[in-house]
């Protein structure tokens, strides 16, 4: 898959380094303009970022930019490109309502538009961006956008409730409610919830590779969360965290390790209230109401 974008570029213009690059989707060249550049901290320019193949890892962090855009337009799905050394490639930035500028270089910019009437807000000190700066998906609300970094991937139908959270390579296939932390690597199916509070271990949780994931009609309960996926039809009670090392009693009698049961589906992950031992059990007829509907549909 070759890809060939224009980008607008912000960088520093003491040190040159790159703050962002932002690719339209209509891909034509339209120019930013912002504070910062007005007053010399930030020049910009216009850039062609050609990708041959989303394989290989970026080499720059003008790459490393469109492969965020990619993910957040819905053209890739998380896992579905080379991610590797991004964190080396992108600058710690300032992201203020001047533009974004150098961490050092905050206060000077203060001083730079004491004249301009305007209240310098920094809204983060990162190397992601919030996406709605960048990438608007379709059909979908977010009730924070500083809890979505670029790079999230949000098919329409989604519903980001203000406390929750989606890292960059991480998301959504369809219509979900998310309440708690997607985190890198993670995709929750169609049609599931991930609940307030809850927490689901990514790629970057201690430094693992493993890719976990939650199936189709999925709820991951209030205050939950997992180290393994979830198949599809599968409930884990509210407040109950199973990692992959979690002893779990099976239906037979048997006790294994959670990852034994990654990726099963059909499964209601509970703790016994007498016996304090977790469970595995067979969903079966229970039902969790599923999504609502009319809040999903986000035209």
């Amino acid at each position: 898959m070759s890809i060939k974008r224009i980008g607008h570029r912000y960088r520093d213009t003491e040190s040159g380094k790159t703050l962002d690059t932002w690719f339209p989707r209509s891909n034509k060249q339209i120019a930013r303009s912002c504070l910062a550049q007005k007053v010399g901290l930030i020049e910009s320019d216009f850039v062609e970022i050609e990708i041959q193949d989303l394989a290989e890892p970026a080499k720059t962090t003008e790459e490393a930019y469109l492969r965020l855009h990619l993910l957040s337009e819905c053209e890739v799905q998380p896992n579905g490109l080379n991610l590797d050394g991004v964190f080396g490639l992108l600058n710690n930035v300032a992201w203020t309502s001047a533009g974004p500028v150098l961490p050092a270089k905050v206060d000077e910019l203060r001083g730079l538009i004491v004249e301009e009437n305007h209240h310098l807000t920094v809204t983060s000190i990162d190397k992601f961006p919030r996406m709605t700066d960048y990438v608007i998906p379709a059909g979908v609300r977010i009730g924070d956008a500083d809890r979505v970094r670029l790079g999230a991937h949000l098919s329409s139908g989604t519903t980001v409730m203000h406390e929750g959270f989606v890292n960059f390579n991480a998301g959504t296939l369809g219509d979900s409610m998310v309440e708690g932390r997607v985190t890198p690597g993670v995709v929750v199916g169609k049609n599931s919830d991930v609940g307030a509070g809850s927490s689901i271990m990514g790629t970057l949780s201690g430094g693992g590779k493993q890719i976990n994931a939650i199936g189709e009609r999925s709820l991951l309960g209030a205050n939950a969360g997992i180290g393994i996926s979830l198949g599809d039809d599968c409930i884990v009670e509210a407040g109950l965290y199973v990692t992959a090392g979690t002893k779990v009693k099976t239906p037979d009698g048997d006790v294994v390790a959670a990852r034994q049961l990654s990726g099963h589906s059909g499964l209601l992950f509970r703790r016994n209230s007498q016996s304090g031992s977790v469970e595995a059990l067979p969903k079966g007829d229970i039902e969790w109401g599923g999504l609502n509907s009319v809040l999903h549909s986000n035209d």
